[in-house]
């Protein structure tokens, strides 16, 4: 961004600063400016000539009106076919300069081609898909095994209809699963471990059949997945096998199609597909989708809990602030009157999400909405966003943007416009703030705006000694241990079905069920956001499956005050169960970590080299303009301005001197290359900035532009997109238009203008235009761009809203480049 970059034109305050009065008697412009202003003068007096003196010779020799109504049409019939016919060539020639980058989209959205042909630093891996081809009999065989004697005793536990479940085939096919890219982390990661990033993708002809309850089947006959998973191996030892143990997850959920077969072919229906599949992928993100894990240790040493569930990377902070330009989807009378959009948004991180609210008939809606996300890898995790239009039926989609979290890890604080995608129009404008995890209780600072302070991670591992209901409680209480009666009971009675509901305040989430066990495993993870540390605790209650109301099988309760006085802020224990068996307890690991937000560095001020005063300064250089105040010497100059940045060509100037005393500058010097040419031939010259621009306190607004040269057709071509935040001269918004110079062309005749946009401060233009210049050339020459306001015709004040420099030597203008500038006016100290 602009304002992150501080890119912006520099500017010599000297010469068009506030206040800056210039005496008549005293400005002398030399000979050769005002002939080379006489001569543009007398040709546009000719071109009018040209124009209106055949109408006046018909009316002179009395000629119907009719032939002039002629010509005119006419020449608007050859303009007009002109127009589409350079359009079209125009549009054949973009085509051709850019056919790499316009095959390369249509393929990637027409084509499911593998990730190693569109991003480079993913890697081609035949060799592993030879070997899965190889080795996919024998995984086959493998599910067969596990799918009969775990999972389907699993599913007859899972309900008294299901006893009688059965598979009855199950063959994974011949069509083998298939990696179509890996790419691997090695410098990006700590030096004790290796990331792999496998993108799967399985298109193939299973065919798995089972016996619900006799008569009825149901079976799968072929189905496709596809998802990103990665794999990190650690910690690396020095003894074989030279990996400590294996840890597997997708980053996002993956998507699923099903060929249903026999009675599930009801699921084949519109209203069921959706929602079977749906729930096949909440049962796979439940075990496989961060931050859930699967992990296979390797060596003994490695503790497992710390591979199935590490402390998390940090927390984003999402502002979902606003959009502008949204697709129109209502429609009235059969589609033949657009209306507006209903927009709302949803956010994904992993398997969290959130939805906005909705906004009535605004296509650009403003929410400041806050969400907030735990981030476990980065880069890897994205945060999804997707746009909605609000129907009674069916909502219509508006497009979406997908950003790495790894990204708002490395800058820190991001506030940008992302363009939608998978639309034709559309931004969404986000603000990400990261906030690292630390473990000091000295930082800890309560937020009064309802942001969380901290964040608490609970891995819950098992628990021992479980009572099978509230009878053998009640029985323990009374006697102090089991009775005869309940022994006897105990082996006629089946274990209880329990899960764990773990909550902080209204926050609840619940672990999956254990079946049949009265020392029920989970190894599970679950974090929390924290707003009070010293009046919130952490509520954990175990409770039988199958009775949803009845009392928990134990409950426990930590104060998140313990924790800060513990080791580490961490407890990792076993814990007795309140209202539960007289030796029952639960295994669980608490941590406590305090967000800290993480501002980025500030910039670096980099001063110019020291200037010589002996002498005046050279007319041409691109630090100062020439200047002379009326009581000191003719040599004497200015202090130079200080250069606070320097990117890409643009610069951020600020001036060290005062405009009052100065009243004169020198001519050549205003005219040279460097010089300000917005202002150059304006009626406004010498003029004062308007009062509520000079009262303003903040940003005047950035614009993007899109710089490219066309080889093929040795033309520099400027495309002015849009602009936002501009300043704003009333309530219904601001005119505006963009005036630009190709320097050092600096005359009427050259000036480019864009069409005036009313009433908005986010105006859009999408106007390009075209330098017939050589390569060379175009690198040793200049942008001069300046926002200006489309209704102050009247007025002595100046136009301008912003202005931007732009050094195209700085630029790859082959490849070309798109950015957003910041808008800045000479004189005018920006607030801080």
């Amino acid at each position: 961004m602009a304002s992150a970059d501080g890119q912006t034109r520099p500017r010599v305050e000297a010469v068009h600063g506030e206040g800056a009065s210039i005496d008549d008697g005293a400005e002398k412009l030399d000979s050769s400016t005002v002939n080379r202003v006489l001569m543009e003068f007398l040709a546009y007096f000719g071109r009018a000539i040209f124009v209106l003196y055949p109408v006046y010779l018909t009316g002179y020799l009395g000629l119907s009106i009719s032939w002039v109504m002629l010509c005119m049409l006419m020449a608007a019939w050859w303009k007009k076919n002109r127009q589409t016919k350079v359009a079209r060539i125009g549009t054949a020639i973009d085509f051709v300069d850019n056919e790499n980058q316009l095959v390369n989209k249509e393929l990637s959205s027409a084509l499911q081609m593998a990730t190693w042909v569109q991003f480079p630093e993913v890697e081609k891996v035949d060799w592993v898909n030879k070997v899965l081809q190889q080795a996919w009999p024998f995984f086959g065989m493998y599910m067969e095994k596990l799918l009969k004697q775990n999972i389907q005793p699993a599913i007859r536990l899972s309900s008294p209809a299901l006893k009688m479940f059965t598979f009855t085939k199950v063959h994974f096919g011949n069509i083998p699963l298939k990696i179509t890219g890996m790419k691997v982390f090695t410098h990006e990661v700590d030096h004790r471990q290796v990331i792999l990033d496998l993108d799967i993708s399985y298109e193939g002809d299973a065919n798995i059949n089972a016996d619900v309850k006799p008569p009825i089947t149901a079976g799968v006959k072929g189905l496709k997945f596809y998802g990103t998973m990665r794999v990190i191996l650690e910690p690396l030892i020095e003894q074989v096998p030279l990996v400590g143990g294996v840890t597997f997850f997708f980053i996002r959920r993956p998507t699923l199609q099903i060929n249903w077969t026999g009675i599930t072919n009801l699921l084949e229906s519109p209203g069921f597909s959706s929602l079977s599949e749906e729930t096949i992928m909440d049962i796979i993100a439940s075990l496989m989708v961060l931050p859930n894990r699967m992990c296979v240790p390797l060596i003994d040493q490695v503790k497992v809990d710390q591979m199935r569930f590490p402390l998390p990377q940090g927390v984003v902070r999402v502002h979902l602030l606003e959009a502008r330009d949204l697709m129109a989807m209502d429609t009235y009378m059969m589609g033949l009157v657009k209306g507006k959009s209903d927009p709302y948004a949803t956010l994904r991180v992993g398997n969290h999400h959130f939805k906005s609210k909705i906004v009535k008939e605004n296509l650009h809606p403003k929410w400041n909405e806050v969400y907030e996300f735990v981030v476990h890898e980065a880069p890897g995790q994205e945060l999804e966003v997707e746009l909605w239009d609000d129907d009674t039926d069916k909502d219509d989609f508006l497009g979406s943007y997908q950003l790495d979290l790894g990204k708002v890890k490395k800058e820190l604080e991001i506030d940008e416009w992302f363009t939608l995608e998978k639309i034709q129009n559309g931004e969404v404008r986000l603000k990400l703030q990261w906030f690292s995890l630390k473990s000091d209780p000295s930082l800890l600072r309560e937020s009064g705006d309802g942001f969380a302070c901290a964040m608490l991670a609970v891995y819950l591992d098992n628990a021992s000694n479980l009572p099978k209901d509230q009878n053998e409680i009640t029985e323990q209480q009374k006697h102090g241990k089991q009775a005869k009666e309940s022994r006897l009971t105990k082996k006629k009675t089946a274990c209880p079905d329990s899960f764990v509901e773990i909550s902080v305040d209204k926050d609840v989430k619940k672990s999956k069920v254990a079946y049949a066990s009265k020392d029920p495993v989970w190894e599970q993870g679950f974090t929390f956001f924290v707003h009070n540390v010293k009046t919130q605790q952490l509520t954990v209650q175990i409770k039988a499956n199958e009775k949803k109301t009845a009392a928990p099988l134990g409950v426990l309760n930590v104060p998140l005050s313990r924790l800060l006085n513990a080791s580490d802020m961490t407890l990792d224990q076993r814990f007795q169960l309140e209202r539960s068996g007289v030796n029952s307890q639960i295994k669980l690991k608490a941590t406590l970590r305090i967000l800290t937000l993480e501002k980025p560095p500030p910039k670096i001020v980099v001063k110019p080299p020291p200037q010589d005063k002996s002498g005046p300064p050279a007319a041409n250089t691109s630090s100062s303009a020439a200047l002379s105040p009326d009581s000191g010497p003719a040599g004497h100059s200015s202090p130079a301005p200080s250069v606070a940045d320097n990117r890409d060509g643009f610069q951020t100037w600020q001036s060290t001197s005062s405009l009052s005393n100065m009243r004169r500058y020198d001519s050549h010097s205003l005219l040279s290359d460097n010089s300000i040419a917005s202002s150059r031939f304006d009626l406004s010259e010498g003029a004062s900035y308007p009062e509520a621009i000079r009262q303003h306190q903040g940003s005047f607004g950035e614009i993007q532009l899109t710089v490219r040269y066309a080889g093929l057709r040795n033309k520099l071509t400027v495309r002015v997109n849009s602009c936002r935040n501009i300043f704003r001269f009333s309530d219904s918004g601001t005119d505006s238009y963009v005036r630009l110079y190709f320097l050092p062309d600096q005359s009427w005749i050259h000036r480019k203008k864009t069409h005036v946009k009313k009433k908005t401060v986010n105006p859009v233009f999408d106007h390009k235009f075209e330098f017939d210049v050589s390569l060379q050339e175009a690198q040793n020459r200049k942008l001069d761009v300046s926002v200006k306001n489309g209704k102050m015709f009247h007025s002595r004040e100046r136009k301008d809203i912003g202005m931007v420099m732009i050094e195209l030597s700085q630029l790859d203008l082959v490849k070309g480049v798109t950015n957003w500038y910041e808008l800045t006016l000479p004189g005018l100290k920006k607030s801080s």
